[in-house]
């Protein structure tokens, strides 16, 4: 390995290591200079910023090789680059070294840009990214089009259900330790069942699917940009919305804050030509989105914790996301046997 090439010190895998130094050794786009681990989300690939002609770039690193031609990311890429959405440009693909390589963004997630912006700064970057929702459900017939695999693949009965089942696997079992009682499980299983059953009913646009705003990037222009887009798939229209105004929040926003930027998201809907959503219809959908969407998230956080000793990242958000989920079933009056579970936690336990 070229002397040039240097990996600072981190926990990835030798083999990962290896495979980016071996490419950046004999990569001519690439030149001399360090290469930088990047630390992943709740991810099984590992990223590294690597030197890339007179800059720098953002390579992913797969744990496996893969089919370039029918690889997720690749083909959700080319099709928000067909739709005019702001992703990274991807400069390589190596699939036998299971190596992605594109435009770096920058280190400025917009999670990290809401935490010192004001009000105004905070809405002025929030409703650009509102508007990019409205900007990839347009895109629904051009996914279906280009028979991408976004286009065939659906938050449909089984998979709420399995998200809602993962939630209740790792938000009990593995992080709290408890065995319910029998019946107590199958109250709430029929609680959870009608989540899924009435989600998956409703009439479906293409989503990211994790559009949160650690998944949103301010570029060097400030505008924002979107990355980790390979689950992209069909959904409905709230699912996104709030993904960004509710995941990973310290706590609930306010009920007129939702109110207003889900106005402006049915405003951007129109103006992209989308079908008009009755604005009360929507509210009821997207609580109940709220729930679905923040007990699954739930159980990611529950596992990244109590089973992948990842506590530091995720335990601080457990406690903040089932308030939401609360705050949500009470509004829409429904799922007694869920808010008394999770009241009792919440009041008995630490979370």
């Amino acid at each position: 390995m070229s002397s040039a090439i240097q990996i600072s010190a981190n926990a990835f895998t030798t083999s990962a290591r290896d495979r980016i130094a071996s490419y950046v050794a004999k990569h001519q786009r690439a030149g001399k200079g360090e290469i930088v681990a990047l630390t992943p989300d709740a991810s099984t690939r590992e990223y590294f910023r690597i030197p890339w002609d007179k800059g720098t770039a953002v390579a992913a690193v797969y744990p496996e090789p893969f089919d370039p031609a029918v690889h997720p990311y690749l083909d959700v890429t080319r099709l928000f680059i067909e739709a005019g959405l702001p992703v990274p440009e991807v400069y390589d693909s190596d699939g036998t070294s299971g190596i992605i390589v594109q435009e770096d963004l920058g280190d400025r997630q917009l999670c990290s840009v809401f935490e010192t912006a004001s009000d105004e700064d905070r809405e002025a970057l929030l409703e650009p990214a509102i508007e990019i929702i409205a900007q990839i459900q347009a895109a629904t017939p051009k996914a279906f089009a280009r028979d991408s695999i976004a286009s065939r693949l659906a938050f449909d009965e089984p998979k709420l259900s399995w998200e809602l089942n993962f939630f209740f696997e790792h938000y009990f079992g593995s992080l709290r330790g408890e065995q319910l009682k029998h019946g107590e499980t199958a109250e709430l299983k029929v609680e959870l069942n009608d989540i899924a059953a009435e989600l998956a009913a409703c009439p479906r646009v293409l989503c990211h699917r994790d559009y949160h705003a650690a998944n949103l990037m301010v570029d060097k222009q400030g505008r924002i940009r979107i990355v980790d887009h390979q689950d992209a798939r069909m959904g409905p229209a709230s699912y996104d919305l709030v993904s960004l105004l509710l995941d990973r929040q310290p706590e609930p926003p306010s009920l007129g804050e939702l109110r207003s930027h889900r106005l402006f998201f049915l405003e951007a809907r129109r103006r992209r030509g989308l079908a008009a959503i009755d604005p009360d219809d929507f509210a009821n959908e997207f609580r109940l989105m709220t729930i679905q969407r923040g007990l699954k998230a739930t159980g990611t956080f529950s596992y990244q914790t109590a089973v992948c000793g990842r506590s530091a990242f995720y335990e601080r958000h457990i406690r903040p996301t089932l308030t939401i989920v609360l705050q949500a079933a009470e509004w829409l009056e429904r799922f007694p046997v869920l808010q008394r579970m999770i009241t009792e936690r919440m009041g008995l336990h630490s979370v």
